[in-house]
């Protein structure tokens, strides 16, 4: 795949995402101010984290459902002695990433999030630092996020931060509506430049004949159904605490998009 082929889908990729995340690019920013927070060198030491001393090995970081990867980019751009694993389940987006956004200390690998050993075929050779997500978690039904919750806390160093940034209701149903409205307000007055959406991207990736090798229908797919996304916060801070993780809390929200932390 050529840079340029790859450069056009992922800012295609970027431009239709907008339309399923509040301010992305803030919430971006929150999750990567949060990672660098917790996962800094005093605090490695503090904790007897490996990769503390100079010369070491860096903060190991996976990002869930990474799409091709703007957020794991954005992290190792932060974050200058990591190693960033931008995990997906889509080898077509994986391979844009890696064309578009190369760089050594940026790994793309593909498994499928919540399948039975799916962290063990990511090739970790020592305890994370921390674990993002934004906009993917909601797929996954209740048991599977379950699962992963608990999967990831038994990875995760001690003070090792879980940063899931997606829709996560407040507890009361009217409330969850008034802030449901308040985001799509929100979007829709910052639409105007959005002409693409998830499907018009996948139709079109489907008209490229560069891509047609990762695409594994001629037909464009569906959006995966939101097996989880009616979770209230409530639901997911239970779900975290029963995984181990001791704190959990919103960093960030607008509307029903939330940046929710949790520390091992």
């Amino acid at each position: 795949m050529s840079t340029a082929t790859a450069a056009h889908w992922v800012e295609r990729w970027e431009c239709q995402q907008q339309r399923y995340a509040v301010d992305r690019a803030e919430r971006f920013t929150v999750i990567a101010d949060v990672v660098e927070h917790t996962t800094r060198a005093p605090e490695r030491a503090r904790t007897g984290a490996r990769g503390a001393a100079p010369g070491g090995p860096g903060r190991l970081v996976l990002d869930l459902g990474s799409g091709p990867g703007a957020l794991a980019a954005l992290l190792a751009d932060r974050l200058p002695d990591a190693e960033v694993l931008a995990v997906d389940a889509d080898p077509l987006l994986l391979e844009l990433g890696r064309a578009h956004y190369g760089s050594a200390r940026l790994r793309h690998v593909r498994a499928l999030i919540g399948a039975p050993g799916w962290l063990d075929g990511l090739g970790l050779d020592r305890p994370l630092d921390a674990a993002v997500s934004t906009t993917a978690l909601h797929y996954l039904s209740e048991d599977a996020l379950r699962r992963v919750y608990r999967d990831l806390a038994e990875r995760l160093r001690p003070s090792g931060v879980l940063v899931n940034g997606d829709h996560i209701a407040p507890d009361s149903a009217r409330i969850s509506a008034l802030a449901a409205d308040i985001g799509r307000r929100h979007s829709e007055r910052n639409l105007a430049f959005t002409h693409e959406d998830w499907a018009s991207w996948w139709s079109g990736a489907a008209e490229d004949p560069e891509l047609a090798a990762l695409l594994p229908h001629a037909d464009s797919p569906g959006h995966p159904a939101c097996s989880s996304a009616d979770l209230p916060v409530a639901a997911h801070t239970a779900l975290l605490h029963e995984a181990g993780f001791t704190h959990v809390g919103t960093v960030w929200q607008h509307g029903t998009s939330r940046v929710l932390a949790a520390l091992r």
